[in-house]
């Protein structure tokens, strides 16, 4: 690793998915939810608490396994989002936006591992 894990755009975007799960959950349809938030920002902070830790580790394979734990979060945080919908939580577009930009970030985490696998490849040649 030659980054600070700051410096990585997928990092960047996952600051930008919380601070949009935290606006979301500042409906008031969610005042008595009190669970379902907690889980959510989890989630959400999750994402971005296992890009930065996996990235300290000066380890490919490490940051990889973490860069997976992230995925998994986005997939927490996405099915969150549909369960707010199917319960009727969600009467804000925030939500539709969350979704767009977990599948944007999940993406980039996917091209992210891919890349630190081939490198590890190339290496192991």
């Amino acid at each position: 690793m030659t980054k600070n894990f700051e410096e990585f755009p997928v990092y960047q975007k996952s600051l930008d998915l919380v601070q949009k799960i935290f606006e979301y959950v500042k409906n008031d349809s969610f005042k008595n939810e009190f669970e379902f938030v907690n889980q959510i920002k989890r989630a959400g902070i999750s994402v971005a608490n296992n890009i930065a830790e996996g990235s300290e580790y000066n380890s490919n394979r490490q940051f990889i396994r973490f860069l997976k734990i992230s995925k998994g979060s986005y997939g927490e945080v996405r099915n969150m989002i549909f369960i707010s919908k199917k319960v009727g939580l969600d009467d804000e577009n925030i939500g539709d936006e969350i979704l767009v930009l977990s599948k944007e970030v999940s993406s980039n985490l996917s091209n992210f591992i891919k890349y630190l696998s081939q490198n590890i490849e190339k290496r192991n040649l």
